[in-house]
């Protein structure tokens, strides 16, 4: 028996022994997606997390998402493998940016994407994932001004997709999709003619793609959530894509469509944050106790709205 499958067989014996659920998120390391008992992205882990029935959430993705977590399950200990494991977007927008953002413009609807922290959360009306975006700003009334924030790429492909005007936007964004470049997309699309193009919404470079796609009447067939990417390949067996989002991703794509072939825009789009979290950490976790992520209760009953909120339209 290898070392590897020590671990793993030792972290799966601890979790039944300590009533523990394992969720991660579509870019953790294959490893750990193996081992986990839920695998998606950040609104099917946000719906997941409210059902879990075990008393222990190991949470193996970044602080935010151990924080949404933590608000939905507030009689639940919840775990984070590795405390800095951060978020870039999640920084861009801070809690007093917020909140001066809203004085500015006090008749708005605030909308945050998940990707934020809970305080975020506390100050929004609604919560969005990159799945449901479209469809939370769709669901308020027209005359009302949004403020959108933080990801400045999600809320421009949502203003398009809406066709609302009066939505105004944080200038924030992840590290890993803004650095994808129209050359990037180009030299992989000529490098693999025949590969169908599936995108994150959060990229750079997607209102130019979404336009591209549009004149050619693809759009609706090109610009993907993670778990969207997920639901489309197992529509398509034995396809080949170009995939352009964080490589984590294509573990759970294999399996989902294991005679397809995918090929990434970039390899350099790694989150690093994602990426800290490791077996070693998750045993050391459970073993330990360790790094509990607990939202102070008033704070929790704020941000629990928008998220509901959320949940409840998708």
């Amino acid at each position: 028996m290898t070392d590897k499958r020590e671990l793993t067989e030792k972290i799966l014996a601890l979790k039944k022994q300590k009533d523990a659920c394992i969720l991660a998120h579509n870019y953790q390391l294959p490893e750990i997606q193996d081992m986990a008992d839920f695998v998606g992205d950040s609104l099917g882990l946000s719906q997941k997390a409210g059902d879990v029935k075990q008393s222990l959430i190991v949470f193996c993705g970044v602080h935010f998402m151990a924080e949404t977590a933590s608000i939905l399950c507030p009689d639940k200990k919840v775990l984070l493998p590795d405390p800095e494991a951060g978020c870039s977007l999640s920084d861009s927008l801070q809690f007093d940016q917020l909140k001066a953002w809203k004085e500015r413009y006090p008749d708005a609807v605030v909308v945050t994407y998940v990707n934020t922290s809970a305080a975020v959360k506390s100050l929004s009306d609604y919560c969005v994932t990159s799945s449901n975006a479209v469809k939370v700003v769709d669901s308020i009334p027209p005359e009302k001004p949004v403020l959108f924030g933080p990801d400045m790429f999600l809320g421009a492909f949502v203003a398009r997709k809406t066709g609302r005007k009066n939505i105004r936007l944080w200038a924030g964004e992840c590290h890993v999709h803004a650095a994808v470049s129209p050359s990037d997309i180009e030299n992989a699309r000529s490098a693999h003619p025949g590969a169908r193009f599936l995108i994150h919404p959060e990229c750079g470079c997607v209102t130019s793609c979404m336009i591209e796609a549009a004149e050619k009447g693809e759009d609706e067939k090109t610009i993907f959530s993670t778990e969207g990417m997920v639901r489309e390949v197992e529509k398509e067996m034995g396809k080949e894509y170009v995939v352009a989002t964080e490589t984590g991703i294509f573990h759970r794509l294999k399996k989902a469509s294991p005679a397809s072939e995918f090929y990434p825009v970039s390899r350099e789009m790694e989150c690093r944050y994602m990426k800290l979290i490791t077996p070693e950490k998750v045993l050391n976790s459970l073993e330990n106790g360790v790094y509990e992520v607990k939202v102070p209760e008033d704070i929790r009953k704020k941000a629990i709205v928008p998220i509901e909120r959320m949940v409840s339209i998708s």
